[in-house]
């Protein structure tokens, strides 16, 4: 297995999750790591993005509320989700492309009731 995700669950608005995601080690260093979301009936998209070197990139809407991060003794990728809305439900993502090659995890839902 390559990337592993958890930490999904149902939560109410204004509430916190953090998502882990193991990440295998030989595709851990040198690489881009980012979790996107898919929302029921919708396209999967971009949350946040990181570098090996550490920069970060985060979808517009989610910036202030989300904070991605890489542990590199855990081999684990991040996403702290603070202020949690309704509108942030669905199944999450990590992803890596290292090399010419990308790989997924199997996704974790998250539930964020009004």
């Amino acid at each position: 297995v390559q990337l592993q995700a958890f930490g999904g669950g149902v939560v109410q608005a204004g509430g916190s999750l953090r998502l882990s995601c193991a990440v295998s080690r030989t595709i851990f260093n040198n690489n881009i790591m980012a979790w996107y979301r898919q929302a029921p009936g919708k396209q999967r998209d971009l949350v946040a993005r990181i570098t090996s070197g550490g920069s970060t990139e985060y979808a517009d809407s989610l910036k202030g509320r989300f904070t991605i991060s890489r542990d590199r003794a855990k081999y684990t990728l991040y996403l702290q989700m603070n202020s949690l809305k309704p509108e942030d439900t669905g199944v999450y993502y990590c992803n890596v492309q290292y090399t010419i090659r990308e790989y997924w995890g199997q996704g974790t839902q998250v539930t964020v009731s009004s």
